[in-house]
């Protein structure tokens, strides 16, 4: 069981998080939600996208130059199994990184 290395480091497991809640999120969006700066969320951004786990998508509101983020079904796919792997990792110690489904 290994956590995948290209979700794992921090900023890239927030960003596919976050992802995963919406269908698309706008680049201002993540930046500001996950505290990032520009070339960070680039750097990250270009990573994933290049892994196949995250799809850009660039156009215009207006005049405006936008770009958008979405989890392609490999992203997700990988994101779910990260957090099973994640789940197995620290199940021995009575915790939990899944909900409590009983609630």
């Amino acid at each position: 069981m290994e956590l995948d290395p290209v979700i794992h480091a921090p900023t890239r497991l927030q960003i596919v998080s976050l992802l995963a809640a919406a269908d698309e999120a706008e680049f201002a969006f993540v930046r500001d939600t996950l505290g990032v700066s520009d070339s960070v969320l680039s750097k990250h951004g270009s990573a994933l996208e290049a892994a196949g786990y995250v799809a850009v998508r660039k156009g215009y509101v207006g005049k405006r130059p936008k770009t958008w983020f979405k989890l392609t079904g490999k992203g997700r796919a990988a994101f779910t199994a990260y957090v099973e792997n994640l789940q197995r990792i620290v199940a021995p110690s009575g915790l939990s990184v899944v909900p409590d489904e009983r609630g």
